[in-house]
């Protein structure tokens, strides 16, 4: 497979990723402070939506199964780019209903073209190292675009909320030079031929593969100890740093560290075998963790240094878990349901993390901007992430036995 269509699957990252950011972090205050929305009520719809959201991702898995990958990735892309914009130009009447549907219009769109993207790679790429740097090309391209839309709003506008409002007007040409540089190069890859069952039992076959079980047991535990910092990130940097301003370039120093490191992973995936390089990555997290723990009003150096080195290792989690799981998904025959289930299991991890983290700082006395509970929030922020990242590295090298059989001598599927 050439580098040109490896760089031209993962354009498309670009695009998808960038709206997530807004999703996620914008939309909250957007809908509050702009669109007046009550607390309450918009924590239901937010809460319901992506429930919802997550819930859907299994059968999208199975859907994409059964129809052309790229077919399916292309139809999605219109309600996806139509909900966003959506999404941020709302009516003056009507507002909860707008959040609601746009919102669902959004995800559904986002969710169907992300699914079916994933399993697209793993038909195009025929072996574990092509498999390797198509999802490294993917998830590089796609921590560019949160680069672009964190950094955007404040070029478009002096003012955010209508910086917020012009970036979702970006998201369309974008998506469309994406999506046609993408299907102009890339090809429909390896024919699907999924087991022809419902949506219960094609998923009791995935969850009945063993390598894979484990796989994302690794992923759960290695996903929390992501998800717990990048939760408490801001309340870290304004509390503990007591430098809230730095927290813009400090978050974007790490996914640029991310997206630099990317090709070291794949090179030493190659040479060491992915769950080798897998398990240096999470030994540099608990470095950075380890270090986090020490630091104090001030110290804005050494948590720019933690940001690259733990930076340094995002870039293997991105890349080296969802390409095993795609040779595992490539085995089965059915790669877009193992996707649906990584995606729904991915997005369960960021509920739990905010559902971990947040009462459990309440419990322990941490206020917000007041100065009380700062020991709890660094254990919350720094401590708690390292136990889990120490708990995902003791199962993979227990577990790395079965995971690197399909490193790199992944059996032709039968046909």
């Amino acid at each position: 497979m050439t580098s040109g269509r490896t760089l031209a699957y993962g354009l498309l990252g670009l695009p998808l990723a960038f709206a997530a950011l807004p999703i996620y972090v914008h939309v909250p205050r957007f809908y509050a402070e702009v669109a007046g929305l009550e607390l309450a009520l918009l924590g239901a719809i937010l809460l319901a939506t992506r429930l919802l959201d997550a819930g859907i991702d299994p059968w999208l898995g199975w859907l994409a199964d059964r129809v052309p990958r790229p077919t399916m990735v292309a139809l999605a892309l219109v309600p996806f780019a139509a909900g966003f914009v959506a999404l941020f130009n709302p009516p003056v009447d009507h507002v909860a209903l707008w959040l609601a549907g746009s919102l669902a219009l959004t995800y559904l769109g986002f969710s169907a073209a992300s699914v079916a993207y994933q399993a697209w790679g793993a038909d195009v790429g025929s072996t574990s190292a092509q498999r390797t740097r198509l999802t490294a090309a993917r998830e590089g391209f796609g921590l560019v675009g949160v680069v672009l839309a964190a950094a955007l709003p404040a070029l478009l506008a002096s003012d955010l909320d209508e910086g917020i409002r012009r970036l979702s007007w970006v998201l369309p040409p974008l998506l469309l030079i994406a999506a046609a540089a993408t299907f102009s190069r890339v090809g429909s890859g390896q024919p699907v031929h999924a087991p022809r069952q419902p949506l219960l039992p094609s998923l009791r076959l995935v969850m009945n593969d063993s390598a894979f079980r484990r796989l994302l047991g690794v992923f759960v535990a290695n996903g929390i100890a992501a998800a717990l910092p990048a939760t408490l990130f801001l309340f870290f940097v304004a509390d503990v740093l007591e430098m809230e301003r730095a927290s813009g370039p400090l978050l974007a120093l790490y996914f640029v560290a991310g997206a630099a490191s990317l090709p070291l992973w794949v090179n030493l995936s190659t040479r060491f075998g992915r769950v080798h390089a897998w398990l240096a990555a999470m030994a540099l997290s608990i470095i950075a963790f380890a270090g986090a723990s020490l630091l104090g009003a001030g110290d804005l150096w050494p948590f720019a240094a933690i940001c690259i080195a733990s930076g340094l290792a995002l870039g293997a989690d991105l890349a080296l878990p969802a390409a095993i799981a795609a040779d595992l998904g490539e085995r089965q025959g059915q790669a877009g349901a193992c996707f649906g289930v990584w995606n729904f299991v991915a997005k369960l991890n960021l509920a739990l993390a905010a559902g971990l983290a947040l009462p459990l700082l309440a419990l322990l006395g941490y206020v917000p901007g007041g100065g009380d509970g700062l020991t709890s929030l660094t254990f919350a922020y720094a401590l708690l992430p390292l136990a889990f990242k120490a708990l995902a590295g003791a199962l993979l090298w227990r577990w790395r036995h079965s995971l690197e059989k399909w490193n790199g001598r992944l059996p032709p599927r039968e046909r």
